[in-house]
């Protein structure tokens, strides 16, 4: 049950660059273009390095 859970938020996830090339994993239903993210949609989202590290 748990696994069935996380496996559905996952799949209805993005990963999505900004112009500056940081990665942010993001809903999709939060962004209206996803090649155009903007700053409200990037707080919405979780940068990428900063769960993983900028050596990642």
């Amino acid at each position: 049950m748990r696994g069935e859970i996380i496996s559905k938020e996952y799949q209805s996830m993005v990963w999505v660059k900004d112009n500056d090339g940081k990665e942010y994993a993001c809903y999709l239903d939060d962004l209206k273009d996803k090649d155009n993210l903007t700053e409200e949609e990037k707080a919405k989202c979780v940068n990428v390095s900063d769960m993983l590290g900028d050596s990642w």
